[in-house]
């Protein structure tokens, strides 16, 4: 069965995952996994989501996929991801957010 990822909401089909790891589970609230709810992402936007922010930053403010999805700082990302079949970007997590607590 396709998945669709909460995020970009692209479908991923069936035959597209040979790699198990191209959907991956997100904690919603980071470092809380045992009462996190989750939500499924293609690896492109779980990547992306922890590039930009901190584990901090997800518990305060980003803690739900409709939070994330309205987040500034993923206005270009997700508008560029949705037009594109990749399920494999190359993403560097800037000196910033590595900076903030």
């Amino acid at each position: 069965m396709p998945t669709t990822c909460a995020l970009c909401r692209r479908v991923v089909r069936d035959e597209r995952i040979p790699d198990p790891q191209v959907v991956q589970e997100h904690h919603l609230r980071p470092e809380e996994r045992a009462t996190s709810p989750t939500v499924l992402l293609c690896r492109p936007c779980h990547d992306q989501v922890h590039a930009v922010f901190t584990n901090a930053e997800l518990r305060a403010d980003y803690d739900t996929i409709d939070a994330l999805r309205s987040a500034d700082r993923l206005d270009g990302y997700l508008e560029w991801i949705r037009g594109t079949d990749k399920l494999r970007i190359s993403v560097d997590t800037s000196t910033d957010v590595r900076d903030r607590p």
